[in-house]
């Protein structure tokens, strides 16, 4: 197989990266990469998808990343996994020597390990310059479930029609369930036997970086989890507190100790991201050009925000709708030339992931939550048209019409970064609007 009919596969079945912002990974596929890197960091607190994956489908998973090093031309593949998910790692252990360009690289117990960037230096010791790209320093990222997508694609021809996803916090049995994408969460939290206390709120993500929701909420091919939190929970409170409120208490409360900026984990690659800077221009109104737009350059890991102030304070959130408002204004993140190396300090910096779980008051909820691949019942499915990175797709149904699993419901967008998206049921589509389809199964 060349690059050109694995691309063409993997744009026809929609494979995108199946956590984050969903980029199109069939426009990972370059000859640039030396390293094909594999993702199991697992990245957020209580979350149990990827290591649980790859325990179960290590062979299909070796067999989609020997596929792409070769088609690519990569010099190796590296399975870039936690040490502390012994399972994952004694799975893995057991088919690499069949894949002879395949290496285990085990990785620490940190946060934000999963961070695309921090993987490629903590795997390759490359540093991905501000802006770029790991494909900038030889790298491709591909993270477990969008492998098991490949090799689904490849050699099974499906589309990517289901989705992996942890549900766990206030729910009685916490698990992790195949999905068909478009299931209500509500539906995912009467599979889980229900919610145990009342009053709650939904986290979709993880609780570093996911985003407020409810139960009417639905999966889609980036959905990695949903967490089922009191409504009082300081987590819940940091996405429902009022900007003014955020900057009000910067202005009268930020001490500018700079432990924002000690323990941020793209300023310890030397990028030029510095949230206290930015805190400083937000608490004294200087406008300090520099530290305002390098906010393009924040990952949005959440570190300076849930973990590293000790007043409390909203870095993260401030920045985030700082930076939305320069995108908003044709901004973009110029590419820098790539640092030599990380900072010297950064290994005694890193965050371990046992501290963050205490820190976030999660600890309670940082239990199993075992895969469970039973099919799912429900009796409709809501598709998200905005389910990756790019042009919109073009919706290929109407009202009325029967569908299959795998049909597609709307069609990649022609000529541009774009996707297509399937029904993941059998049915009969019910409504079709700008930004979704609903599917009646039959």
């Amino acid at each position: 197989m060349d690059i050109t009919k694995l691309k063409e596969i993997l744009k026809d079945s929609g494979v995108a990266g199946a956590g984050g912002a969903g980029f199109p990974t069939y426009a990972k596929m370059s000859e640039k990469a030396e390293y094909v890197i594999l993702n199991c960091a697992e990245c957020e607190p209580l979350l149990r998808v990827h290591r649980q994956i790859i325990a179960t489908y290590a062979e299909e998973i070796m067999k989609a990343l020997s596929l792409v090093c070769e088609v690519l031309g990569a010099k190796e593949f590296i399975v870039a996994v936690k040490g502390a998910y012994k399972n994952a790692v004694d799975a893995v252990n057991r088919v690499l020597p069949d894949h002879e360009k395949g290496r285990l690289h085990l990785l620490k117990e940190i946060y934000p390990a999963g961070d695309e960037v921090i993987l490629v230096y903590d795997t390759i010791k490359r540093v991905v310059p501000a802006g770029g790209l790991p494909l900038d320093v030889g790298a491709a990222v591909i993270n477990v479930e969008t492998a098991l997508n490949i090799y689904r694609a490849v050699f099974e021809g499906k589309s990517v029609t289901h989705k992996y996803i942890t549900v766990t916090g206030e729910v009685k049995n916490p698990k992790t369930v195949l999905a068909p994408i478009g299931t209500s969460f509500s539906d995912l939290i009467a599979l889980c036997g229900g919610k145990t206390t009342e009053d709650t709120a939904i986290i979709h993500g993880g609780p570093m970086t996911g985003r407020l929701t409810d139960e009417s909420g639905t999966v889609t091919k980036t959905s990695n989890a949903i967490i089922v939190l009191p409504k009082n929970h300081h987590i819940v409170g940091t996405r429902t507190q009022k900007v003014t409120i955020s900057v009000t208490r910067a202005m009268g409360t930020c001490c500018q100790c700079r432990t924002c900026t000690d323990l941020c984990s793209r300023n310890l690659l030397n990028h030029p991201i510095d949230p206290a800077a930015f805190m400083r221009c937000i608490s004294s109104g200087n406008t300090d050009v520099p530290a305002l737009v390098n906010t393009l350059y924040c990952s949005g890991c959440g570190l300076c925000e849930m973990y590293s102030c000790p007043q409390g304070l909203s870095p993260a959130a401030l920045i985030g709708i700082y930076k939305s408002k320069l995108r908003k204004n044709g901004l973009k993140p110029d590419p820098l030339p790539a640092p030599a190396d990380a900072k010297e300090e950064r290994d005694g910096r890193l965050v371990p992931m046992s501290r963050l779980i205490s820190r976030l008051d999660i600890v309670k909820y940082d239990h199993d939550a075992p895969l469970d691949e039973t099919e799912i019942k429900t009796s409709k499915v809501k598709i998200s048209l905005a389910q990756s990175i790019g042009a919109p797709p073009v919706v290929a149904v109407k009202k009325g019409d029967t569908v299959k699993v795998g049909d597609i419901i709307a069609a990649a967008a022609e000529n541009a970064l774009s996707l297509p998206i399937h029904s993941s049921v059998n049915g009969t589509v019910t409504d079709v609007t700008e930004k979704s389809v609903t599917v009646k199964i039959n």
